[in-house]
């Protein structure tokens, strides 16, 4: 649990190298830091970022999450999600699937809406169990974006999926279990994700590749990625990339293994579609996929909602639910 002296990431496995990006460097504008972002996130979509300031912020919240799943579950049962595609509130270990085989998770998390946060101590969506309200006001510290088009995209007044998440998964050892996804294949909904995470079993599947790679957790640095809102909007130029949770690899695997993710997502009435208009080289990008759909017609709430609806377990009838819960990764090729 978060405090807890854990093991080191071994170094017997195989990683991902990824970029590590200075924010500091970032907010004065350093055009080759700004090069290199770029460079990250048309790649693989995926980097490691430093200097983020948000430490305290981060503990805090580490704080809260271990408060709240200390709770009894029929306390926590109290705030569940639900199975209509809302996305903020508790989630108990096996109510979503991983696969299209209908495998069941094993981790519980609490999500906390942006516009909760935002509207504190006024209730926009749902109340919060007690640890969890406490901390609002401290601790859940919504996420700025650059001015221009994708500020528009994302106002900060307009209701959207941009929520912090909460995870707490099992100690899950052995080489049995290893391979075991506990947060099945995706690509992440929104625009931006801003990961925290102690233990290792993140991977990913960069571009080109057939096998997973481990990201391994750098203490005090994000690991960001890119999710398919911005994928979308740019046309395919920045990549939303496919990873997966499995358990911590060694030792690790023998404790309990904490994230935190800060996800960033588009107002709920903005349309997920490429920014031809905005952008002549989106345009050009486009162009030149045309087997590739880049206007979903879906504004964010529904691609959002559709997406978590659909991994809900007392959702299921087939594999088929299991393909509506997909988002830019649907492919025939990606398991």
């Amino acid at each position: 649990m978060p405090g807890t002296t854990l093991p080191p990431f071994p170094t017997d496995v195989y990683t991902h190298p990824l970029l590590v990006i200075d924010y500091d460097l970032l907010s004065t504008g350093d055009p080759t830091e700004l090069d290199r972002l770029w460079d990250a996130a048309t790649s693989i979509g995926f980097w490691y970022l430093k200097n983020h300031g948000a430490d305290q912020e981060v503990s805090d919240m580490f704080d809260m999450g271990a408060e709240t799943m200390a709770l009894p579950l029929e306390e926590k049962m109290k705030f569940e999600q639900g199975d209509d595609g809302r996305s903020c509130g508790y989630k108990a270990a096996g109510a979503s699937a991983v696969d299209a085989s209908g495998q069941l998770d094993a981790i519980e998390f609490i999500n906390i809406s942006k516009d909760d946060a935002l509207a504190f101590p006024s209730i926009v969506h749902r109340t919060y169990p007690a640890p969890t309200t406490a901390a609002i006001p401290t601790a859940v510290a919504p996420l700025g974006l650059p001015e221009g088009t994708l500020e528009r995209l994302h106002p900060s007044d307009e209701h959207s999926g941009s929520e912090a998440r909460l995870i707490k998964a099992p100690p899950m050892p052995g080489k049995a279990l290893a391979d075991t996804a506990t947060l099945g294949a995706h690509t992440d909904f929104g625009s931006l994700s801003f990961l925290h995470n102690r233990l290792g079993g993140l991977q990913v599947m960069p571009p080109g590749h057939t096998e997973w790679f481990y990201v391994k957790p750098l203490p005090g640095y994000a690991i960001c990625n890119v999710g398919d809102a911005l994928s979308l909007f740019s046309g395919g130029i920045l990549q939303s990339n496919i990873h997966r949770v499995v358990p911590p690899p060694g030792i690790q695997a023998e404790y309990e293994r904490w994230s935190l993710v800060f996800f960033t997502r588009p107002g709920n009435s903005k349309v997920l579609r490429a920014l031809v208009d905005d952008s002549p080289l989106i345009a050009d990008a486009v162009q030149k996929r045309p087997d590739q759909n880049f206007d979903t017609g879906s504004t964010a709430a529904e691609w959002f909602a559709r997406r978590v609806k659909y991994q809900r377990i007392k959702n299921r009838k087939g594999p088929e639910t299991w393909a509506a819960s997909r988002g830019t990764e649907h492919t025939p090729t990606v398991a």
